[in-house]
């Protein structure tokens, strides 16, 4: 969008001669009573004009062009060029194509990012776009519309079953089917919303009339052992599959109450570190896990997959001659040979941690630290002689430091103990059915190139990239399955002694960088050249365009 210094938008139009000074007073009347909806967008609501001027001067307000869209322009199928998850979350709906050239309409109310990534994905499959704008209730409309006509490829559950019983199983089924990490059944005004989480993302599956809503709800309360009369913030369990282990949560909202399930597989299969996405060798593993009298801790916001790899670098790490006990909350896979705790209302990281060090432990696994009290243990489980390996909530691996700072734990005790940090986050791959190669384009070699040169590093382009346009495989989005990317800060004799003179963390990430110490995105743009993942999929997790 041209963001050039310009007037309200309300004063320009009465400038125009577009509308009159009492229309823009009953607008923005109508704006105090809803509060989300824009200037331009109430004056289309309330009719106050001829809707093809008032977007056609609103575009050249805006420095874009206006456009009333209607189902008769479109004359292409959406998810010929994406999805319409991508479509939803961008507020844009492609309309015609000629000669390379394609027509996109976003929503008045969108920003340069969502314009940025709508036209890199079109590039990459070598269309230039040309963009414009119209009201945004009239996008919601006809994304709306599409919805029952794009199909993801789910056996979604449906309203057939002959009981409640049958429907909510049904949910949960299609849930593990599809390889979902979490189930989200919502109530909203007028229905029942039913998403998974697959690699990462959401997607619809189901609207079931609101009619059904509470007795979906007592199903659920039912077999998660909640109790059926509270009506609050409630966790259970569903143990009626024998695979898997479910947690529930549940959260009253304005329509009813919320339920998230988490399914983790009980005998999951732990995969080898490396097939996570870890860089380097296996030497280099070693020296930054393999240690005694130390912490190492994986850093990353929630669901991105620390824990995955805590249990990778366990099951590297044990051999017959080590005890490994691990402190969780909950045990999600049961690794043969490991002594493993699961916190229950009684028990805490901190006081199960404590009876941990009187079983002679080797390596120590606490499955995060979260307070002060827990950090100060586990610091002194490192310093008498024992490996611990823990995660923590923060966003990359310098953070840690400023993180446990901030938890109280003095200078001298991170410098001494803290071995490793560890960040990540995952990113989705490219589906392998229906990948198609290509040439990088100008835009993605420019991206590439200054991240380069930023950090000193060589990316070879000389080779291919790829595109995904979707199939049966991966629900028509172009991806399967996740990778990790990962950087590792090892701290050195000189980032110690930062620590203990107390510098900031943006001095000793410039010292770290000096000794080798590369961020997350230099591995990111690996796993690009290396075709696992795509430039806009990195983009996503940290926003380098």
């Amino acid at each position: 969008m041209d963001t050039r210094k310009r007037q309200p938008i309300g004063v320009e139009l009465v400038k125009r001669g577009i509308v009159k000074e009492k229309d823009i007073e009953n607008a923005l009347q109508y704006q105090r009573e809803h509060p989300s909806k824009k200037l331009g967008d109430i004056l289309y609501i309330l009719n106050v004009c001829e809707p093809n001027k008032l977007i056609e001067a609103i575009g050249d307000i805006l420095g874009e062009k206006g456009i009333l869209l209607t189902g008769e322009k479109i004359k292409v199928k959406l998810t010929d060029y994406f999805s319409l998850d991508v479509a939803q979350k961008n507020k844009v709906v492609p309309f015609e194509v000629a000669s390379g050239k394609i027509k996109v309409c976003f929503a008045n109310n969108v920003n340069n990012k969502n314009i940025n990534t709508v036209k890199l994905l079109l590039l990459n499959k070598g269309l230039v776009m040309d963009s414009y704008i119209t009201f945004e209730s009239d996008i919601d409309k006809i994304l709306k519309s599409m919805e029952g006509e794009v199909t993801t490829d789910f056996d979604v559950p449906t309203e057939n079953n002959d009981t409640i019983i049958g429907l909510v199983d049904s949910i949960i089924k299609t849930g593990m089917k599809r390889r979902a990490s979490d189930i989200h059944i919502e109530p909203m005004a007028e229905e029942v919303r039913v998403r998974y989480r697959i690699d990462g993302e959401l997607f619809t599956a189901a609207k079931i009339k609101k009619e059904k809503q509470q007795q979906i709800i007592g199903r659920l309360k039912a077999i998660s052992n909640m109790h059926q009369e509270k009506q609050e913030a409630q966790d259970g369990r569903i143990l009626l599959y024998e695979d898997y282990n479910i947690r529930v949560s549940s959260q009253p909202n304005v329509y009813g109450e919320k339920f998230v399930l988490r399914l983790l597989k009980k005998n999951a299969n732990i995969k080898n570190i490396f097939d996570l996405g870890f860089p380097g060798t296996e030497e280099e593993l070693r020296n930054s896990i393999h240690k005694k009298n130390s912490i190492t801790i994986i850093a990353a916001p929630t669901g991105e997959g620390k824990t995955t790899t805590l249990y990778s670098i366990m099951d590297y790490l044990n051999r017959p001659e080590i005890n490994i006990t691990t402190i969780e909350d909950p045990v999600e896979i049961r690794i043969p040979g490991l002594n493993q705790i699961e916190i229950d209302n009684k028990s805490s990281f901190s006081s199960s941690l404590r009876t941990v060090l009187r079983q002679d432990p080797d390596i120590i696994l606490v499955g995060e630290i979260r307070d002060t009290e827990t950090g100060e243990i586990a610091i002194q489980a490192g310093q008498t002689g024992h490996y611990v390996l823990s995660t923590i909530h923060t966003i990359d691996s310098i953070e840690v430091i400023t993180r446990l700072r901030k938890m109280g734990l003095s200078d001298y005790d991170i410098s001494s103990t803290l071995a490793t940090t560890i960040s990540q986050r995952l990113v989705r791959k490219i589906c392998p059915k229906c990948r198609k190669e290509r040439k990088y384009n100008d835009i993605e070699k420019k991206i590439i190139t200054d991240i380069g040169e930023k950090y000193n590093v060589k990316f070879d382009m000389s080779g291919t990239t790829y595109d995904a346009p979707g199939c049966k495989y991966c629900n028509n989005t172009g991806y399967y399955d996740r990778i990790g990317t990962f950087e590792v800060l090892n701290l050195t004799d000189e980032i110690k002694e930062a620590i203990m003179l107390g510098k900031s963390s943006l001095e000793i990430r410039n010292i770290a960088l000096q000794q080798g110490y590369r961020p997350l995105v230099v591995d990111g743009i690996q796993k690009v050249i290396k075709g696992y993942t795509t430039l806009e999929e990195l983009n996503k997790k940290l926003l380098i365009f």
